[in-house]
Parts: C-alpha cells; structure tokens; sequence
C-alpha cells in the first residue's frame, strides 16, 4: 500500500520554494511523485522534477514514455505475482533420482581421496552393483545404505576396478563448452563465470576429494556417463531371497527384481528422456556433459550445488543476499522467473492481458530449457506403463525449446507456442507446485481472476457417506462450483505437471469399471478414484463432477474464466486496490464501470487500463491525505 512520503513531500516544497520558475501545486508535486512510483518503480529525480516545473513539461507525453518502461512492466508483474503468491517454499522438494547425481569418496589406488557421482537406483549389468553404487565393498571397503550412510572403513580400489567402472568427465557445470567433450576448456572461475549474480557453483564442487586440489574433471560411473537417447529393457530373471536371507556381496540394500513393466516388456526400446528408463535400462545414462543431470556436493537425499539469491527485493539479478542450497532449489528459482518473465512479456509487449490464463508462449534461458527438456519428463510416467503411458506427453512441447546451455541464465528467449497443452500460468511449473492440488488450483484462479469466494451456507455439517461433495449436505454450496472448475486439472497430476493424454487415460475408464471398487486393480487405483467406480464407470480422479472439463483440461478453465464477464471488472478492480493503495468500496463503483469499459473496449490491454486508471480523481487523491486522515481510513 502507497503511504504519504514525508521526506518526498518536504523536497517537492523545497523545490518548490526555491525555484524562481515553479508554478507547481504541492498536489501536483504529489501526483508527480504518486506516477514516478507507480510507474517507474522509484521516487523521482531532481532532473525530473526540474523538468516538470517547466511550464512546457508535457505530462502526457511523459506518461506514455513510462508506460513503454521495465518500471511499468515490473509494477503490473508484481500486482499478480503478490495476487498469486507464485513462489514455491524449500518445503516442495523435488529430487527426481533420474536426474539427480549423488556423490561418494572413495580411495584411489595410491590413498588419495577422490570423488565418485553416481544416481541412486541407476541400473548396472554387474548384478554385484545393479541399482547401487558401482563398487563394491570388497573393492573399496566400505558400502552405501539407500541414503548414501557409508558403513565401513575406505581402502584403496584396484587401479583395474577403477578404470572399469568409471569414467572421467568434462561435466556442464564447470565448462561452459562441455559438448566438446574431453577438448572442453572454458572452466568455471578460471575462463567463464555466469553473465549474472544469479547462481553460483557452490565452492564444495569446486575441490577434489582431497579438498585442496582444483577440480578440472570428475569422475562419474560409467553408466551415468552414457550419452545414448535410448535403451532397452532390462531384465534379469531374478528371484527374490528366501526371509531372513544375507545380502549378496556384502550389500546393505535389497538387488532389484524384475516388476511387471520389465516382465512386459523385455528387450524393447525405452527412452532416456523419462524416469522409466534409469530403473529399466543399464544404458540410459546423463548425457553429453552429463547435460541431463544436476550436481551434488554430497550423498544425502538432496545436497547443496549451487550458491543462489536469498534476499532478492532488487531482484535475482541484483540480490542484496546469497546462500548454499540445493538441487532442488535452483529449479524453483527458474520456475518463479519463468513466471516473472511471462508477465512482464505481456505488459511491455502490451499483449492482450487474458493470455495471462490462455496464452501458448513464455520466456525461457538456459536452466528452465534444461528442466523442460530433460527433469520435466523425469517425473513421468511411473505406474502408467499398464496403460501405455511410458513416455511423456508434456504440457511444453520439448521440439519448441531453443537452443540454450544449462548456464546460459541470463539469456531469456521468448517461445512462440510451447504446444497444445500450454495454457498462460496454469501449465507452469511454478504454478502447479506452488498449489499442488486440484482444488487448490481452481479456487486460487477463481479468487485471483474473478475477484470470487467459497462461501458455505450457515449449516450444521452431518456425518455423510456420500463421496459426491456437489451433493454432499453442508459442502454442496461451495463444492458445486469448485468441483467442476477441479475437474480442468484432472488430466494434471498433483504437485506435478506429468499430464495424462485422453486417448491412454479416458475420463471414464472402461476396463477400470468394477462392480465392487474394492477389487480395483492397483493400476486402476494410481489413477481412478474408486469412490466414483462401479459396473457402469470408473472416472479419472477428479473429474467426476465433469468428463468434459477434464478433457479440456487447463486450457479450458483458462478460456472459460477469460471468456467470463467476472474477468474484466476483477483486473480492473485488483489494479485499481493496488494504484489507490486500498480496498475498494461502494465508492469507487461508478469509476470501477468506466474503467471496465475502457479495459473491455481496447482489447484486453493493461496500458490503455492504466493510463485512464491515473487520470481518475480517486487515484490523484490517494496519495493526499494527512497522517491523521490516513489512520481514520485505515481504521474504517
């Protein structure tokens, strides 16, 4: 909220006073001041305001320069990045094993210690190592638990054992020419660092094993090293150890069985690009540079890589703070930029502003095109191989990327169309683990682009069976609206964005349908919601109060909430509250309708909205009121 600026109004006096020329009111001085705020995102200057006592100062024109400004894209940014609170806490982790590198030291054959990466779970053809660490204990002297608690006492490994079971690599984060493999030169801290204060590599990747020695290169398995797009399936024909049997090489983790996908579909062809492939191939590894995958400085579930903006009210690019963090946090801080860069794309391009919720374009650099290409499809498709879902239809098309490096942060290239799926901020990352539920996403949109509430009826809540919460007693008043806008997300999994293409996962499932729900397959049940199963349906969890919103999937709730009369007046109405700094009253309803025609008339556009919103009288007064006057309203 805009409060009155004592030092900002005793300067404008000031000036005032002192200038032979002024003809300026003190109101004046206060809306010049209220529209450099606004519009330039600071306080005005003194070369600004001595030409703004000229008596030619053109104020009009002045306006239109500012409204063409990255100060204006930046206000009209923060308005609905504050609306939706699109910024996702450490709590969300997200840690796919596909594409996330542990790493362990070990001894090498003169006592030296080094560093080895490796995936958690990573297939191997030596039965010894399969889905663990390439070495054994006997080789190295000590074995790792699932999360990488080391249980033993180092000796060196065999020359011979080490070259057979790892391989040294040029990996992306420390070469900036990485593709050209061992010729790679440009090394970080030495020939390139980022183009921005962005990120950093956090120092612990910076030092071998020895924590002295300058790492050049890294040693990684050999099957995280496979630059292969595709495998095939691996089987083993193993049978699981009688109870209470000892673990074979002196293993403290269980070797990996052959599940159904892998009795299924032995020896077919699987692709790299998804989480199926690290626990059904030995030859699916991280890529050229080890592109595909994300650094760790430890052998924990997530572990710090990166030094990344902390405090940032100047920006990512500006941080007035930085800290250590993890995998996991690098891609939530693209994910948000994702968003910050979308927005501001519309109000600088002036775009019609309902693409905020249907448009087919963002803005990408190298960290988001890395997500979207290889860690995005890292969390598909899971129990979906029963239905012939093992390689992911993406809600960004990954063809539609352009051609960026994982560290190219500071270069921000617009995509015209990320494909089909793509709908404004409702397919964004950023978005859809910021409200991870189906609900959670209809009533934020419903609440931020139709200026509605849930309100529930005065009733006294029953105990119900009934799995209908459109019908059910005491939530029927609020859940009839909700459920169906729910259903638009039914084809997007929960705190995810695997999405679910209708001609594998039919809204009403017809081979899922049981006369008893009980009996549902597992597979079934990953997907379809048995409170909605009988003989005659078996809908996709979510969309029984709607098939047909759930086949229009986010694109749909998109055009439907833009296409609704609610739309307009809500933008007009949350850019008025925050130009005037406060709720909006019975008032202010004469200005909300002339501003809403204006907003409708001109297509939808944010700057022909604002200019008619700063010449209105209640915007010129907002900022007028003496600090006794200001606490009164405050209070009211």
């Amino acid at each position: 909220m805009r409060r009155p600026l004592l030092a900002a109004s005793v300067l404008a006096v000031t000036l005032a006073a002192s200038s032979a020329d002024a003809a300026r009111t003190l109101t004046e001085y206060r809306y010049f001041r209220a529209l450099t705020v606004d519009l330039a995102g600071r306080l005005p200057t003194r070369a600004e305001l001595v030409a703004f006592e000229k008596p030619d100062f053109d104020l009009e024109k002045w306006i239109d320069t500012q409204l063409t400004s990255k100060g204006y894209a930046d206000r009209i940014r923060r308005t609905y990045m504050d609306l939706l609170r699109l910024d996702v806490g450490a709590t969300f982790a997200f840690r796919p094993n596909a594409t996330m590198l542990r790493r362990q030291t070990i001894l090498d054959p003169t006592g030296k210690k080094i560093h080895v990466y490796y995936r958690n779970g990573q297939r191997r053809a030596r039965e010894a190592t399969d889905g663990a660490f390439c070495f054994t204990r006997a080789e190295i002297g000590v074995a790792f638990f699932a999360n990488g608690t080391v249980d033993g006492t180092l000796k060196n490994v065999d020359a011979a054992a080490l070259a057979a079971n790892t391989v040294s690599i040029k990996p992306w984060w420390l070469y900036k020419d990485y593709k050209s493999g061992a010729a790679a030169k440009d090394l970080y801290g030495k020939t390139f660092m980022p183009a921005d204060s962005a990120w950093q590599l956090a120092p612990e990747l910076l030092k071998d094993g020895d924590g002295v020695t300058d790492t050049d290169e890294i040693r990684v398995c050999k099957e995280e090293a496979s630059t292969a797009e595709s495998g095939t399936v691996f089987w083993t024909g193993r049978k699981a150890l009688p109870a209470g049997s000892p673990l074979p090489y002196e293993r403290l983790t269980a070797l990996p069985l052959d599940d159904a996908y892998a009795n299924a579909n032995k020896g077919k062809s699987v692709a790299c690009d998804h989480a199926t492939a690290i626990t059904h191939t030995t030859e699916c590894g991280c890529g050229v540079g080890l592109e595909r995958c994300m650094p760790s400085a430890g052998n924990g579930v997530e572990n710090v890589a990166f030094v990344l903006p902390a405090g940032t009210m100047l920006g990512i690019d500006r941080p007035t703070s930085v800290e250590k963090t993890t995998q996991g946090s690098w891609n939530r801080q693209w994910w948000a930029q994702e968003a910050v860069r979308y927005l501001e794309l519309i109000a600088r391009e002036d775009r019609d502003f309902r693409e905020v919720l249907t448009g087919k374009s963002t803005v990408v650099n190298g960290p988001l095109a890395q997500f979207y290409k290889y860690q995005a499809p890292a969390t598909c498709c899971g129990n979906g191989w029963q239905f012939g879902y093992n390689k992911p239809e993406s809600l960004f098309d990954p063809s539609k990327l352009p051609v960026l490096l994982p560290h190219d942060s500071a270069n921000w290239k617009v995509v015209p169309d990320r494909g089909p799926n793509a709908a404004g901020i409702l397919t964004m990352p950023v978005f859809l683990t910021k409200y991870g539920t189906r609900r959670g996403r209809a009533h934020v949109l419903y609440n931020v682009f139709q200026c509605r509430q849930f309100i529930a009826e005065d009733v006294k809540l029953e105990p119900s069976t009934e799995p209908d919460l459109t019908k059910r007693a005491g939530c029927a008043t609020c859940h009839a609206s909700l459920e169906p806008m729910s259903a638009y997300f039914s084809r997007v999994s929960e705190s995810d964005w695997t999405f679910l293409p209708k001609t594998m996962f039919p809204s009403d499932n017809t081979t899922c349908r049981n006369a008893d729900p009980k009996k549902m397959s597992g597979q079934c049940r990953n997907f379809y919601d048995p409170a909605f199963t009988s003989a005659a349906h078996s809908y996709l969890r979510g969309a029984y109060a709607s098939a047909a919103n759930a086949d229009a999937g986010p694109a749909g709730l998109g055009k439907q909430i833009a296409e609704s009369p609610d739309f307009a007046r809500c933008v007009v109405s949350n850019m008025a509250s925050s130009f005037l700094g406060r709720g909006l009253n019975a008032d202010d309803a004469a200005m909300v309708a002339r501003l809403e025609g204006t907003f409708v008339d001109s297509g939808f556009k944010m700057r022909s909205l604002v200019k008619v919103l700063i010449h209105e009288s209640a915007y010129k007064s907002a900022n007028n009121l003496k600090s006794d006057a200001w606490r009164a309203a405050e209070e009211k």
